[in-house]
């Protein structure tokens, strides 16, 4: 049986985690405050899954899911998760992680740093752009149980309306590996590599306008096509003519 080892237990880390057990999935999930603090959350899960430390759940997990902001200052079990399809869960948000100049200069994207990060593993976008967290602001007739996106909008295969994520890296076995996890999960992929390109999926592009309510795959592929390089924009937002 598959192990997937999950860094982080917020909203991201433990809605993949409730995801992973629910389709079979063994999970080993950390976070920055120790094992102890993650048994309500393991009780929760149920017996697929159980708390580690960092290292401990980098080496257990077949794959591994990164589920928390990049910050230059992270200090990642870089030994662990080397040969290993790392899944990196962030978005760039600069009011909330602070400025990037590379990032802000369109010269690398969050997901390729994480890369130059982690030098011996291979990073692969995914999971950016589907809600983990029940939405706010509406009520219950509006959303069935007030499910997360990742479950609320999850689809049979061949569905006239299941929806599409978007998967970014370097490596085609990472592309292919999320690309079955998606599907698994309820979703259509669409191919957005090399992790050069993974800025088209990033917040403020158009493909994002659709995070809560999703896309088909023939509308991602749309909108990642229209979205203008950070490079071309000036600071206001407006594209460079």
């Amino acid at each position: 049986m598959t192990t997937i080892g999950i860094l982080g237990s917020g909203q991201v880390g433990r809605t993949l985690a409730r995801a992973a057990v629910t389709h079979g999935y063994d999970v080993v999930i950390s976070n920055s405050r120790g094992p102890h603090t993650l048994s309500p959350l393991i009780h929760d899960l149920g017996p697929r899954a159980r708390a580690a430390h960092a290292h401990d759940a980098a080496s257990s997990g077949d794959f591994v899911v990164l589920a928390f902001p990049y910050a230059t200052t992270d200090r990642l079990p870089a030994e662990a998760l080397a040969g290993k399809v790392v899944v990196d869960t962030n978005n760039y948000m600069a009011w909330r992680d602070g400025k990037i100049t590379a990032v802000e200069a369109g010269e690398k994207t969050i997901h390729e740093l994480r890369q130059d990060m982690l030098p011996n593993a291979k990073v692969v976008k995914a999971f950016t752009h589907v809600q983990h967290h029940p939405p706010t602001g509406l009520g219950p007739e509006d959303v069935p149980d007030a499910l997360p996106g990742l479950f609320r909008l999850a689809r049979p295969r061949g569905a006239w309306d299941r929806r599409a994520l978007a998967v970014s890296s370097d490596y085609p076995e990472a592309v292919e590996l999320v690309s079955a996890l998606y599907d698994e999960l309820g979703y259509d992929s669409v191919d957005n590599s090399p992790l050069s390109e993974s800025w088209r999926s990033a917040p403020g592009t158009p493909m994002w306008r659709h995070h809560v309510d999703g896309q088909t795959r023939a509308q991602l592929v749309a909108n990642l096509q229209q979205a203008v390089h950070p490079s071309r924009t000036h600071r206001t937002g407006r594209p460079q003519i």
